[in-house]
């Protein structure tokens, strides 16, 4: 028993660890989309919160920051990006790179990934020339690259997301693709896919060489909060009374800092515990929040004899716990409400203007009632619940056509019909496109609509002008095809509906002409 209780004393987790470790859970708390593989996409969803923490995490519950920062910027023609400006000055303000060293769970992971036992790459004046890299893909990737394409092309990009960011690839990708109901994703991956899995495999590398690397070299995110660093509200703080300069703060200290509190440091705490001086503490303002026994206003000291300056106030214990158990609330309510509470999104329903119940609600008689004006042949009535499941029959709705006309789904009953989300961005959309063209050649009594993401990344209308394509296309700006058919972000996605409307066939994935031959005998 002696012998585990000391091996818990040397081995238990710090309070940075402890708040690491919150944060991620925190940030990730809808475990169950780990389980379904699949990406929240609530209301909450629009919030951005502090840390790096990649907005397709099947867990997310918030946005990335940065990557809201890059849509704000390549929309900034038509609109302004009010809100991810005012909250990225706001955490600045408070706390600045405070959110590096304890709120980011990819922080956190590089520091795991750096306790792996191997040859260590110290810092030194080349790692702190690289640090400015990071200031350059700030400039290049999320500002200048969205910027461009914005003004040059009319279109969104999100340059480092796209291009670069190794935390969507690990969260966003890696937490999709490890889900076996996501096997067909894998036929979607291409080009780009390749190169930012590389990117990840060598950040993971450096990063177990070298302290944080991403961080130190490459995090965009961390380059903003380090312009906060001098007026952030939180942040290590030096009590020049007692600092006799030594240096041992920095020299131990294995980020690129030239001095406690400049903009390299990740306001860690750590160089508290090598000062001998006890010059040094963790404070929000006035009151510190962590500091050596016998410091300025420490937790464990009370201050008061430090001359020439007003001792930071000490923070009760009584406060402490009402703080700790104030988190532990809000951690376990926001578990519950994510995984017991909120329901999984759930398809748009539609009645035909007929009724204002739900489409799971509607009975058979008031869905053919409602459809009945759509045709008077009885071969092309269903029964069917409404809804976008196999067996279910779709909902109607209407789709502007690029080029003129409009695509109406009610008039389609009575022929096969064939729905393919997709968008030139998309790799495997793109390869597969020819399949559906050749179907319609080979069969053109069926219906083929290609409803383009409301993602667009370059003139959609342009890109079709230089195809050979015979099929009706559409651009789902609202996304309210998407919805119907119950999609998600991932493309591409085919939905094959029977003579009566009904769906046979409705996946995720990249489909085969072989296989488009077979949905269409078995829906006739």
């Amino acid at each position: 028993m002696g012998k585990l209780k000391s091996w818990y004393q040397a081995h238990r987790p710090t309070t940075r660890r402890l708040a690491q470790l919150y944060c991620a859970l925190l940030y990730n708390a809808n475990l169950k989309g780990f389980a379904q593989g699949k990406i929240y996409s609530g209301n909450v969803k629009a919030v951005c919160v502090p840390g790096l923490n990649c907005y397709s995490c099947p867990g997310a519950v918030g946005a990335c920051p940065l990557g809201a920062l890059q849509n704000a910027v390549a929309s900034s023609g038509t609109r302004a990006g009010t809100y991810v400006l005012g909250i990225l000055l706001l955490f600045g303000v408070l706390l600045g790179r405070t959110v590096c060293g304890w709120l980011c769970p990819f922080g956190m992971l590089q520091e795991l990934l750096f306790k792996i036992p191997t040859v260590k790459l110290r810092k030194n004046r080349f790692t702190r020339f690289l640090s400015y890299l990071k200031y350059v893909i700030l400039a290049v990737f999320v500002f200048a690259l969205p910027l461009w394409y914005a003004a040059v092309k009319g279109l969104p990009l999100p340059g480092f997301c796209k291009y670069i960011c190794p935390a969507g690839t690990f969260e966003g990708a890696g937490g999709l693709l490890a889900n076996p109901v996501n096997e067909s994703y894998f036929s979607m991956l291409g080009p780009l896919f390749t190169r930012k899995f590389v990117i990840m495999v060598l950040c993971v590398l450096a990063s177990v060489l070298c302290y944080r690397a991403f961080c130190r070299f490459l995090c965009p995110l961390g380059a903003i909060y380090g312009l906060f660093s001098r007026i952030a509200f939180c942040g290590v703080r030096v009590d020049g009374s007692r600092c006799t300069g030594c240096g041992r703060c920095v020299r131990s200290c294995q980020m690129d800092v030239r001095r406690v509190g400049d903009h390299e440091c990740i306001q860690c705490g750590e160089c508290m515990e090598v000062c001998r001086d006890q010059a040094i503490s963790l404070r929000a303002g006035k009151v510190t929040l962590m500091a050596p026994s016998g410091a300025c206003g420490g937790a464990y000291g009370s201050g008061s004899d430090i001359p020439g300056e007003k001792a930071g106030r000490k923070t009760p214990p009584s406060r402490l716990r009402i703080f700790r158990a104030a988190a532990i609330f809000v951690l376990m309510a926001a578990l519950l409400l994510f995984n017991v509470f909120f329901p999984s999104k759930a398809p748009a329903s539609y009645d035909n203007g007929a009724s204002e119940s739900s489409a799971s609600e509607s009975n058979a008689s008031e869905s053919n009632a409602s459809e009945s004006s759509a045709s008077e042949s009885s071969a092309s009535e269903s029964s069917a619940a409404v809804g976008s499941a196999v067996g279910e029959q779709l909902p109607d709705f209407t789709a502007e056509l690029i080029g003129g006309g409009e695509f109406h789904l009610k008039e389609t009953r009575g022929n096969v019909t064939i729905i393919n989300r997709w968008a030139t961005w998309c790799t495997p959309c793109v390869a597969e496109i020819p399949y559906f063209c050749r179907l319609k050649d080979e069969h053109p009594d069926i219906h083929i609509l290609a409803a383009h993401s409301s993602m667009i990344t370059e003139d959609v209308q342009a890109y079709l002008a230089e195809k050979d394509w015979n099929l009706d296309f559409t651009i789902d700006e609202d996304d309210a095809i998407m919805n119907i058919v119950a999609g998600e972000a991932v493309l591409p996605q085919t939905i094959v509906l029977n003579e009566k409307g009904e769906v046979i066939f409705n996946q995720t994935g990249s489909v085969t002409y072989e296989l488009l031959e077979e949905l269409l005998k078995r829906a006739q």
